[in-house]
């Protein structure tokens, strides 16, 4: 356990490993709820427009609960993200301090954004029963697109620490010559940014339509539980092959522009050309693969479409500029575990697909709503994984060949951050646990209203004794229905 440590750490200072757990959590913790606070407005929006055009009630229905969990989620997204600001000054400080004005500008468009959405968050939710149907959906257009604003500016900034461009290096080293446009834009912004955005839209749709398939699998199969699959998972479905596309295209990416990182997903030791690819495996440290499926060739052909492409190992930079052993298995995995689920994702959507286009039904399997029932789990753990391959594979540096982990670190004492740790643990424990319980609370009252609303059913009259849903269509189609 020790060695394993002392191989993560690669010498560092001794507040090095708790900084970088504390981190780590907080950062994985929030992240699982990115994909909803950048998709699931899109994805209600879209359920939105369905029910406006079509005058369908259980359509709105949908929408309205959606949007409830939308802002409870956003709720929980304002605490874990505040957490983060804060570790980023207080844990790196030396990243911060120097590099600050060159890709703080991410930062900057991220927090503009976080506030927008807010503000269209609550626009949305009070326009449910004061504004007309149309009025109140327009007004809400916007809301994704602020949501999209705040991951350009997030991937912006991760994109420039991965391949860092716009200034230039006084005699100190320190950044001079700030180019606003060329620190935000750089070689991998563009490949990060799509591959981000179709990611959590996807991962979205399946989550969401995962909870339907759940109640499909036990015996809920009105056109309520109907709809809320279909169209999540829709979105989900056209997107999946895409991603596999865009992280396909983002891998080759990394290929060109960070060979090393590169070097460390795929485990590759010696810089060669006829280079074999690993299904999962271990590197050592003498640069050996332990266990795996070694498939011949393979890893030239991907990065270049040639067997005879070059690719760089790890041995061709000094150990200290290079993920440790540990490290690189570590990106490996998880880089694989991504490949893996996604290869799932495809045929899932597939099976999906050839279904609709035969017979335009759903599929009649129970084993196909059991796999879209995982789907959604089986997405949040790429995300982790994607973030993991991003960072871990990018060590020793914060801002690639320009200032290692171990250099920006604070001066805390590694007790302190420890504590901090424990602390943040059972605070998100918490928050977590108040932010499930609240979504439970808020499923078991829609059901009781759906079991009171079935005499009703008939009139249009969706939830009008609760806050909870929208006031019913003008009987021209809900273009411009009135205030409840």
């Amino acid at each position: 356990m020790n060695s394993a440590i002392d191989h993560v750490l690669a010498d560092g200072p001794a507040q090095l490993l708790p900084a970088r757990e504390l981190m780590a959590f907080t950062l994985g913790s929030h992240i699982l709820l990115v994909p909803f606070g950048v998709a699931l407005p899109a994805v209600t929006l879209l359920m939105h427009y369905r029910g406006l055009r079509r005058g369908d009630a259980v359509a709105l229905l949908l929408a309205r609960r959606w949007s409830a969990v939308m802002a409870v989620q956003f709720a929980i997204g304002i605490v874990t993200g505040t957490v983060l600001s804060f570790e980023l000054g207080l844990l790196w400080p030396g990243m911060m301090g120097r590099w600050g004005d060159v890709f703080g500008l991410g930062f900057g468009v991220e927090a503009w954004a976080f506030f927008l959405e807010a503000i269209l968050i609550a626009i949305y939710l009070y326009g449910w029963r004061r504004l007309k149907p149309w009025t109140h959906f327009w007004l809400a257009v916007p809301l994704p697109l602020a949501a999209l604003m705040g991951a350009f500016g997030i991937v912006a900034a991760n994109s420039w620490m991965n391949t860092p461009r716009g200034f230039t290096l006084d005699a100190a080293g320190n950044p001079v010559d700030v180019d606003v446009r060329r620190a935000i834009f750089t070689p991998m912004f563009g490949p990060e940014y799509w591959h981000f955005v179709v990611g959590v839209v996807l991962t979205a749709g399946y989550v969401v339509a995962g909870v339907y398939a759940v109640g499909w699998l036990r015996g809920r199969r009105d056109r309520y539980h109907r709809l809320g699959f279909t169209v999540p998972f829709s979105v989900a479905a056209i997107l999946t092959p895409v991603q596999f596309l865009l992280g396909d295209s983002i891998a080759r990416s990394v290929f060109h522009k960070q060979p090393v990182k590169f070097a460390a997903t795929e485990i590759v030791w010696k810089t060669g050309t006829h280079v074999p690819e690993y299904m999962f495996g271990r590197l050592r440290s003498d640069g050996t693969i332990a266990g795996g499926i070694r498939i011949p060739q393979l890893d030239s052909l991907l990065a270049g479409f040639s067997t005879d492409t070059k690719v760089t190992g790890l041995s061709s930079v000094p150990a200290g500029d290079r993920p440790t052993a540990t490290q690189a298995t570590i990106a490996h995995w998880a880089f694989d575990i991504m490949v893996t689920v996604a290869s799932l994702l495809l045929l899932l959507a597939l099976w999906y697909g050839w279904c609709w286009l035969r017979r335009r039904d759903l599929p009649r399997s129970p084993w196909f709503f059991r796999c879209a029932a995982l789907a959604g789990g089986a997405c949040l753990l790429t995300v982790e994984c994607g973030w993991i391959t991003t960072e871990v594979g990018r060590q020793p540096w914060i801002v690639y060949q320009n200032m290692r982990v171990a250099e920006a670190v604070t001066d805390a004492r590694a007790s302190t951050l420890w504590t901090m740790l424990g602390i943040v643990v059972v605070l998100y424990v918490l928050v977590f646990g108040a932010f499930l319980t609240v979504l439970r609370r808020m499923s078991g009252r829609w059901r009781l209203a759906d079991e009171g609303a079935l005499a009703a059913a008939g009139t249009g009259d969706v939830e009008g004794d609760t806050p909870y849903g929208p006031r019913p269509l003008s009987p021209t189609g809900g273009g411009d229905g009135g205030p409840a």
